[in-house]
């Protein structure tokens, strides 16, 4: 099994919390990566400063994507592994601000994120979802 898959499953029930990073106790789809990447690879490479829901919508700054690719390895979106991380545009000419952990690939693919009213799932990686991804990464090699 993949060990980020597996790090991500193991948050699977926790309560949506905005800006919050604990297993268990709440977590919104940043504080999902944050939280796998300490399992994973240690201490977090950046401080996130305190945002809002509409963070970089006024500026139409990529702030999440330009951290993505601060941190983590750039892949082509045709290149679905285990253990991806996905970033989603979830409206149309909006900063891409959503975060999810691919889980399975093939014919029933799913990802794992922290979704507002649901806390974190492991969701179908479904057409509607599907088509919202903008750019796919890799968690550092470990050395």
């Amino acid at each position: 099994m993949n060990p980020v898959v597996t790090a991500a499953r193991g948050w699977i029930g926790t309560p949506y919390l905005h800006q919050a990073s604990c297993k268990g106790a709440g977590c919104d789809c940043l504080g999902l990566l944050r939280g796998v990447w300490r399992e994973i690879c240690g201490a977090e490479p950046e401080a996130v400063p305190p945002y809002t829901q509409d963070w970089s919508e006024p500026e139409g700054l990529e702030r999440l994507w330009a951290a993505a690719l601060r941190h983590l390895e750039p892949k082509a979106l045709s290149e679905a592994a285990p253990g991806d991380v996905l970033l989603f545009r979830m409206r149309d000419r909006a900063v891409a601000k959503h975060l999810g952990l691919q889980a399975k690939t093939g014919e029933a693919p799913s990802f794992i994120h922290a979704y507002s009213g649901h806390g974190v799932v492991e969701s179908a990686l479904t057409a509607p979802w599907a088509r919202r991804v903008v750019a796919r990464f890799a968690f550092p090699e470990r050395t």
